[in-house]
């Protein structure tokens, strides 16, 4: 997601025309006695995340604490931070909904996960506060927080922890896929829980922090798409995600250390960015993520701290590797060859970073791979020309991509391309024909997609994914890498797969997308790294 991020497989989109689009999240009634008196009580989306901004839904969500209408007129005062986002959740219903969005503004918030992770994107403590592992890596103990509860007085133990895992294996709940080896989840004690895996899976603790890892009431009853019951820092107050989300700090909040420093927190989603920045200026909203690069020059440094970090976007020219065309190397090989990285990421304000590879710089078995396919006519030319091609006998071949992620990239694409003889035609769709067309029948040439989502290696492993890359040595790396029980070893294994998928060129790695995110000086606490999927906002507080 261009200035937005994205692509859960996911697919984002960004630049400042964009609003954003995205693939992955992977480009989601029992009967308990009560815990205390009284009681508050789908198809597996085929598709990966869609984060689609500017659905109009209305709703203003019921909760147990009181009311706060979430107006603009409460936006400066001290108890209150504005945030401006990109993206907008089209329902609260995560169990279900496609997109980063969703979680970006639920998880570590509104819903906590079995664990948690940070802004380096490693695995934290959450609900559990320590586990242990198995020495074959398929049994995983996890002991829990005492006297947890949720935002409606219900306690939470193992048996929601246990029941919210089971569930989402039986019912194939979004994300399920991730934790395809996790066999069954069983209560040993009120305070712990042991989860049973048919083979090691590498991955597990990571996944944990995310949708598979989310604990939900039991018993309680409510509508997920417009209401939300979860033991985080926060309570939903409103929503409509054609403008915003306001959170409340939840009065019964079990913790301690992430209790919340500010009473509300409204969210509002500005998918224009110029509109964006001029709310920022104007003091409408405290801080911006992301905020558009190029116009976050124009932001006065003694009033508004400005950053960037690497984050686990990556922009990917796909190759369909089942295309009669592109199943010679060599013309996978040339294209690459012939894109200046360098050109285009200076063309989006020189903050994003170069990526040669699958995997991107925030994820276990990342290795600087850049090096495989510099910058250069004169091989790229060869290579052509080996193939039969040359700019007097030029290849044809169609981009398809999302129009929400602007022009200007497929532009400068096919100005470079077309110095080697590649007759490039942009063919710019609506991102829902491009889910059908490209990511659910893989028909296409070329696509560009921003594919979001951290430890997302395995699309690489997986011929029926739209990129048709099959390659057995890879798929064996891939799940050595899985079952070892250290982390160095997996890492190892990683790296070396990924090297041969690059080396390979199922695909052009564009770049790393560098979320740039903006705020007022008297704003503190606000989570820099990774905010485009982890924005926990219990620590940010304005200064008076």
């Amino acid at each position: 997601m261009s200035q937005s991020s994205g692509a859960h497989d996911e697919t984002g989109a960004t630049e400042s025309k964009t609003s954003a689009a995205s693939t992955d999240a992977t480009l989601n009634a029992r009967v308990k006695s009560p815990k205390r008196n009284g009681s508050n009580k789908w198809i597996h989306i085929i598709i990966a995340a869609v984060a689609v901004v500017a659905v109009i839904i209305g709703v203003t969500v019921a909760r147990n604490s009181g009311d706060t209408d979430g107006s603009a007129g409460t936006a400066n005062t001290a108890d209150t931070v504005t945030i401006g986002l990109k993206l907008a959740p089209v329902s609260l219903d995560i169990r279900h909904q496609s997109g980063s969005a969703i979680e970006q503004v639920l998880i570590g918030n509104v819903y906590e996960a079995l664990l948690s992770r940070d802004s380096d994107n490693k695995v934290q403590p959450g609900l559990a506060t320590s586990w242990d592992i198995s020495k074959d890596g398929k049994t995983y103990t996890f002991h829990l927080n005492r006297n947890m509860n949720f935002s409606n007085g219900d306690r939470l133990d193992a048996e929601d922890v246990a029941w919210s895992i089971n569930q989402l294996k039986e019912r194939q709940y979004y994300n399920a896929n991730q934790v395809a080896s996790l066999e069954k989840a069983e209560v040993v004690d009120a305070n712990t829980v042991k989860l049973t895996l048919s083979s090691p899976d590498s991955n597990l603790l990571w996944y944990l922090t995310g949708r598979p890892g989310l604990v939900f009431d039991k018993q309680a009853k409510y509508d997920a798409k417009t209401e939300a019951i979860g033991s985080g820092p926060y309570t939903v107050e409103s929503f409509d995600s054609s403008s915003r989300m306001v959170l409340k700090a939840n009065p019964k909040y079990w913790g301690t250390s992430h209790e919340a420093v500010t009473q509300n927190v409204i969210l509002r989603f500005l998918t224009d960015d110029n509109a964006a920045v001029n709310a920022l200026k104007s003091g409408d909203v405290d801080v911006l993520s992301p905020v558009n690069a190029t116009l976050a020059k124009s932001l006065d440094s003694k009033t508004y701290k400005v950053s960037a970090a690497d984050g686990s976007d990556k922009y990917v020219l796909a190759f369909n590797c089942a295309n009669a065309k592109l199943s010679d190397k060599r013309i996978r090989q040339a294209i690459r060859y012939a894109i200046n990285h360098k050109e285009i990421i200076a063309s989006r304000g020189n903050v994003d970073y170069a990526l040669g590879g699958p995997i991107p710089s925030v994820d276990p078995g990342y290795e600087d791979l850049t090096d495989l396919y510099p910058y250069d006519l004169d091989k790229a030319k060869s290579l052509m020309a080996e193939a039969g091609y040359s700019t007097d006998k030029p290849l044809k071949l169609t981009l398809t991509y999302a129009n929400t992620y602007g022009t200007e990239l497929g532009d400068q694409l096919r100005s470079q391309l077309a110095e080697i003889g590649v007759d490039l035609t942009i063919d710019y769709v609506e991102f829902s024909t491009w889910l059908q067309d490209v990511h659910a029948n893989g028909d296409y040439e070329l696509s560009l997609v921003d594919h979001a989502e951290s430890h997302d290696f395995y699309k690489w492993t997986t011929p029926g994914y739209y990129y048709h890359y099959d390659n057995k040595e890879v798929q064996s790396l891939y799940a050595k890498a899985l079952a070892a029980t250290d982390d160095a070893s997996s890492n190892d294994y990683l790296k070396q797969a990924a090297k041969i998928v690059s080396e390979d060129s199922p695909a052009d790695w564009l770049f790393g997308y560098r979320v740039t995110v903006a705020y007022n000086r008297n704003i503190s606490g606000f989570p820099e790294k990774l905010s485009q999927t982890v924005l926990p906002l219990w620590a940010i507080s304005k200064a008076q």
